[in-house]
């Protein structure tokens, strides 16, 4: 089916134009006013006083947290991941649920891929992909899933190990296996579903399971992806570890490269940056999270100034907590204000949407597909109504949308050619049932404690050189 959208505002070098844009297939056919009308079997839609952007991309986050979002004490990423993985859902239905919630959310804050970097059930790692993938073919969304990949113990992500940790479930050897077996089964690109090579970090990682990863990239064609330097904690191991810093580690076994997209990249250092953007690699800022956890905050402007491609992500939903894109790229374009004093190097609402869109794009890969409106580019297209309350009064379209508090707006959206929502409403699931199933699967837990958070929480004080 083919799409004529009339009189849409577009964003142009010198400001805006109203303008048609053909939809045909999967792509972009024309653009341009007066546009001949895509015959009986096509539909023509009134885009006047609506904004069209490409679609965002939300750059990393973790479906599955949604069963913990809200609940989670004020905790360093360390002591907060104890929690997480004592409480992580042990039902792949769950898994499915979390990730239709997941997409929905995306689409309805403007985004139209998602980079699920997937928490996977132990022993039921292919089931759990399983579920993932088939909620977002549901919905419609273009999904990355990157199973989250570990070959050591929760203990191991501490600098000042104190005796061996306890062996993972896996070895390395097993755990790649069981990549490779996923992506036989579920790696679709031409379908929207791709999968990537994704271990969560060095924190819990060895050469082995990273130099792996990369030959599986190569052999496949597949995205990199992985946490990196998050926490102070996690520069602190890197040095205990490889006695470098943990960014030229990874050049050093060859983790690095064009496709390679990093989640956070806190704690860097100008050494490190220039290797990021000489190796291509791109960073994935996390803002909402990196404040929730207290990790700190990525040095946004540097990776600029130095041509580091950098895009925006939501993180999970128990780091966050929600999954508003638009609420990411708010913070993630306005906090940086404090940390340089000359305002020529502050993000502009118009960056900041490249950021979302063709930044993301570019660290999927993707740069020459997606994430800018020109003819022959994949149709992954977000209309936004601009009569709604929260864009007005006319000012500029861009600004309102970037630096106020936009609700409710997002009109229609499109992902390879298909829309799939419209006047507001995802049309390929069924949201109120969704929303049910999300009640009925939960029960309130105001006090949940953990008992690996005590376990492991003198160790991190010790650490980091907190009164006990």
């Amino acid at each position: 089916m083919g799409f004529i959208l009339r009189n849409a505002v577009i964003p142009t070098a010198g400001g805006y134009e109203t303008t048609d844009v053909r939809i045909e297939g999967e792509r972009i056919a024309a653009i341009g006013k007066g546009l001949a009308s895509v015959g009986p079997d096509g539909v023509e839609l009134d885009a006047h006083n609506k904004l069209l952007l490409p679609g965002f991309v939300n750059a990393h986050t973790h479906s599955s947290e949604l069963w913990q979002r809200g609940i989670i004490p004020p905790y360093p990423l360390e002591l907060w991941l104890a929690q997480l993985h004592e409480y992580s859902p042990p039902d792949p239905e769950k898994i499915y649920l979390s990730a239709l919630a997941t997409a929905v959310e995306t689409l309805l804050s403007g985004g139209t891929t998602v980079v699920d970097h997937l928490i996977l059930i132990p022993g039921q790692e292919l089931a759990t992909l399983e579920a993932a993938v088939r909620a977002y073919r549901e919905v419609g969304i273009r999904a990355f899933i990157g199973p989250l990949l570990q070959d050591q113990a929760l203990p191991a992500c501490l600098p000042g190990g104190e005796g061996e940790a306890p062996a993972y479930p896996l070895s390395t050897a097993e755990v790649l296996a069981l990549v490779e077996e996923a992506v036989e089964k579920y790696h679709r690109p031409e379908e929207g579903i791709s999968l990537m090579v994704a271990p969560t970090g060095i924190q819990l990682c060895s050469d082995k399971l990273f130099e792996g990863c990369a030959e599986l990239s190569q052999k496949y064609d597949l995205p990199r992806h992985a946490h990196l330097l998050e926490t102070r904690a996690q520069q602190m191991l890197a040095q205990e570890k490889y006695g470098c810093s943990a960014v030229k580690h990874l050049q050093q076994i060859g983790y690095l490269d064009n496709r390679t997209s990093l989640a956070h990249c806190v704690w860097l250092t100008d050494a490190d940056i220039e290797i990021l953007a000489r190796t291509g690699s791109t960073v994935v800022h996390n803002p909402l999270s990196n404040l929730r956890l207290g990790s700190g905050i990525a040095p946004i402007l540097k990776y600029r100034r130095a041509g580091v491609n950098v895009a925006f992500g939501c993180d999970g939903a128990a780091s966050n907590d929600s999954q508003d894109l638009l609420e990411a790229i708010k913070i993630g374009t306005i906090l940086h204000n404090i940390t340089d004093p000359d305002y020529r190097h502050w993000i502009a609402p118009r960056e900041s949407i490249e950021m979302a869109s063709r930044g993301g794009a570019i660290g999927l890969g993707l740069g020459e597909e997606l994430g800018s409106l020109e003819v022959g580019k994949q149709a992954d297209l977000v209309l936004y109504d601009l009569t709604q309350l929260s864009l007005l009064p006319r000012t500029d379209p861009i600004g309102l949308l970037v630096l106020g508090r936009p609700t409710q707006v997002v009109h229609s959206v499109w992902v390879r050619g298909k829309r799939v929502v419209a006047d507001g409403k995802v049309t390929t699931v069924d949201v109120a049932k969704l929303r049910q199933e999300l009640f009925e699967h939960s029960f309130w837990d105001p006090w949940r404690r953990s008992q690996q958070v005590a376990q492991l929480e003198a160790r991190y004080r010790r650490v980091m050189g907190l009164p006990e």
